[in-house]
C-alpha cells in the first residue's frame, strides 16, 4: 500500500484520481501479494521450520501457516492459485479497459513475485532477493499506480520511487538477521548470510543513507521540496541501525528492530506523498497566474495575427 499511496499522490498532482481504478489497482496488488506469500510458505518450508523459537519475530520466518499447522500444503496451494488467478484477471482488466502499457510492469511484477522463492529463479536463495523486493515494492508498484491513473510515466516519478525501493530492501535486510541461522542451514544465501551478521550490520546504514541521499536530490528531478517531508523516516531508520550495530547477533530479541524498519518505510511513503500534494498546492497560485498570462498572450496574438492573415489572403486573391 505504501508504494501505491506515493504513486497515487504523485498522480493527483497531475489530475484527479479515479477512485474506481485505484480500488481495482489495490485489489490486484493485494491478490498477488497473498498469492506470493502462500507460494512462498511452500517453497520456504524447510527454512521456516528451522527458525528457532527465540529467533521468531512477527516479521521473519515466513507466515508460518504450514509450520504451525494452520493450513495443509494442498490448502496453501489452493490459496496461491486462486489469488494468482484473481491478480492476473484484474491485470487483464486494467490492460484491456484502462491502460494497455500497464502490461509491461504487470508481467515483470508477476515474474518477480513468483521468482522470489519459486523455481527456477529462487532469487532469495541466490543473493538477489533484496534487489527483487527493492524493484517490486519501490519503482514497480509506484510507477504502475501512477501509470494506471495518468496514462504515462515521467522521469520524476521514477526517481521518486527509488527511496521507497531502497528502504523496503533495508526492511528485508533487517528481517534476515533473525532468520540467519535457519537460512544458513538450508543454503538460502541472501546477502546477510553471505556477509555475516556483523558485517551486514555495518552495511545497513549505508543502504538507509542512500535512500535519504536520493530523497534529498529529488527536487533536481523537478519534484517540489515538500517531498522532503519523507525525511522524517530517517529517525526510526537511524534508531534501527544503531540497535543492530550494538548487538547484531541478538538485537531482535530485545528490540523491535523489524517494526522500526517497517515504520521507517511507511513514514517515508506518507511524508513523500503528503509533501508532494502540499508542494503542488503551494504552486497552484503561481501556475494559475502563469496560465492566465499565457491566455492573454494568446488573445493578443489572435488579434494581431488575424488581420495579417486576412491581408495575405487578399494579396493572394489579387
Amino acid at each position: 500500500m505504501a508504494s501505491i499511496f506515493l504513486g497515487t499522490c504523485l498522480a493527483a498532482t497531475r489530475q484527479p484520481v479515479d477512485i474506481a481504478w485505484l480500488a481495482i489497482t489495490v485489489l490486484a496488488f493485494f491478490a498477488i501479494e497473498v498469492a506470493k506469500n502462500a507460494s512462498g510458505d511452500i517453497f520456504d518450508f524447510e527454512t521456516d521450520v528451522s527458525v528457532g523459537h527465540d529467533d521468531r519475530t512477527d516479521f521473519s520466518g515466513g507466515k508460518r501457516v504450514l509450520v504451525d499447522g494452520l493450513l495443509s500444503r494442498a490448502e496453501t496451494w489452493g490459496i496461491a492459485v486462486l489469488f494468482y488467478a484473481l491478480g492476473i484477471a484484474l491485470g487483464i482488466l486494467i490492460v484491456a479497459v484502462r491502460e494497455p502499457a500497464a502490461v509491461w510492469p504487470g508481467l515483470v511484477g508477476l515474474l518477480l513475485a513468483w521468482s522470489y522463492n519459486g523455481p527456477p529463479g529462487r532469487f532469495a536463495y541466490r543473493g538477489l532477493g533484496e534487489l527483487d523486493v527493492a524493484v517490486c515494492y519501490g519503482p514497480l508498484i509506484c510507477i504502475s499506480s501512477y501509470l494506471i491513473q495518468v496514462g504515462d510515466v515521467s522521469l520524476d516519478v521514477v526517481c521518486a520511487s527509488l527511496p521507497l525501493g531502497i528502504l523496503i530492501a533495508a526492511f528485508l535486510w533487517v528481517n534476515e538477521f533473525p532468520d540467519y541461522e535457519a537460512d544458513r542451514k538450508v543454503r538460502k544465501r541472501n546477502l546477510v548470510v553471505r556477509l555475516g551478521r556483523r558485517r551486514a550490520s555495518r552495511v545497513l546504514p549505508l543502504i538507509q543513507g542512500s535512500a535519504f541521499l536520493v530523497l534529498a536530490l529529488l527536487p533536481l528531478a523537478g519534484l517540489s521540496r515538500g517531498i522532503w517531508l519523507g525525511g522524517l523516516a530517517a529517525i526510526p531508520a537511524a534508531w534501527v541501525s544503531v540497535r543492530i550495530r550494538q548487538d547484531p547477533e541478538r538485537c531482535y530479541r530485545h528490540a523491535p528492530v523489524s517494526a522500526g524498519a517497517l515504520v521507517s518505510f511507511l513514514l517515508l511513503s506518507l511524508g513523500m506523498g503528503l509533501g508532494a500534494l502540499a508542494g503542488d498546492a503551494g504552486r497552484e497560485p503561481h501556475q494559475a497566474a502563469a496560465g492566465g498570462a499565457a491566455d492573454r498572450v494568446a488573445e493578443v496574438d489572435h488579434v494581431v495575427v488575424e488581420p495579417a492573415a486576412a491581408a495575405d489572403i487578399a494579396v493572394l486573391r489579387t
